[in-house]
C-alpha cells in the first residue's frame, strides 16, 4: 500500500471518527433538551404573584431644604399559584420610592416557604427620617402633594429558590414592584396626609424573578 493510500484511509477514519462523535453530542443535546422540556410541560412554572392590598400613612413631611420623612404601613400578599413546585423565600427586602429614588431603608421580610397555591401576607412598617432627595424631586413632590395625590412604589427584592420534591434550586434574583396611588388632602388646598390614613389599593404587582 502506498504512502498516498494510507494517508487517504487514515483522513477518512479521522472523518468517520468526528462524524460518530458528532452524532452521538447531537443526540445527547437532543436528549437533554426533551427532558428539559418535559419538565417544564409537567410543571409549568409560573413566578410567584404579589398584590400591595393597602397602605396606611402615618408620616410623608417634606422639610426644607430637600429632606423626605416618612413612615408607612405595606400590606403585601405573595401567592404560590404552581401545583407542584414550593417557593423559598430566603431574603426579602421591602422598601418604598418615589420616582426611581429610595425614600426609606430596607425592612427586612422574615424568610419563609410558601407551598404549593399557599398564600402568605405581611404587613411591614418602612419608614425614612430626613432622607436627602434631589431638589426636583422635592419640587415635584410639593406638586403631587398640593394636587391632592402622590405615586409612591412599594418594592421587593430579594432572593428565592424553587423546590420540587426532594430538589431544591440555586438562588434567584426576585424583584418586585407595586405602585400606590395615595390621596392627600383636598386637592388645591396643600393639606397633609392625616396621620393613619389607610388605603384599600389591591393593586397587583410586577414580578421579576
Amino acid at each position: 500500500m502506498s504512502a498516498e493510500m494510507k494517508v487517504c484511509e487514515n483522513n477518512c477514519k479521522r472523518k468517520r471518527l468526528i462524524r460518530r462523535l458528532f452524532s452521538v453530542f447531537l443526540a445527547f443535546l437532543i436528549i437533554v433538551l426533551f427532558i428539559i422540556l418535559l419538565i417544564w410541560l409537567i410543571l409549568r412554572p409560573t413566578m410567584p404573584q404579589f398584590t400591595l392590598q393597602d397602605v396606611t400613612m402615618y408620616q410623608f413631611n417634606v422639610t426644607s431644604p430637600n429632606f423626605l420623612t416618612s413612615n408607612i404601613q405595606a400590606t403585601v400578599q405573595s401567592r404560590n399559584p404552581n401545583d407542584r413546585i414550593g417557593i423559598y423565600y430566603d431574603r426579602l427586602d421591602i422598601f418604598a420610592s418615589y420616582r426611581d429614588q429610595q425614600i426609606t431603608l430596607p425592612t427586612l421580610l422574615l424568610p419563609t416557604y410558601e407551598g404549593h397555591k399557599d398564600i402568605d401576607v405581611w404587613s411591614p412598617f418602612i419608614s425614612g427620617t430626613t432622607v436627602p432627595i434631589a431638589p426636583y424631586l422635592a419640587t415635584s413632590l410639593n406638586q403631587d402633594e398640593y394636587s391632592g395625590f402622590v405615586l409612591i412604589n412599594i418594592k421587593i427584592a430579594g432572593k428565592l429558590r424553587w423546590k420540587v420534591g426532594t430538589w431544591t434550586s440555586g438562588h434567584y434574583r426576585l424583584n418586585v414592584n407595586c405602585p400606590a396611588f395615595v390621596r392627600f388632602g383636598n386637592p388645591g388646598s396643600g393639606d397633609t396626609i392625616r396621620v393613619g390614613s389607610k388605603f384599600q389599593l389591591s393593586q397587583t404587582c410586577s414580578t421579576d424573578v
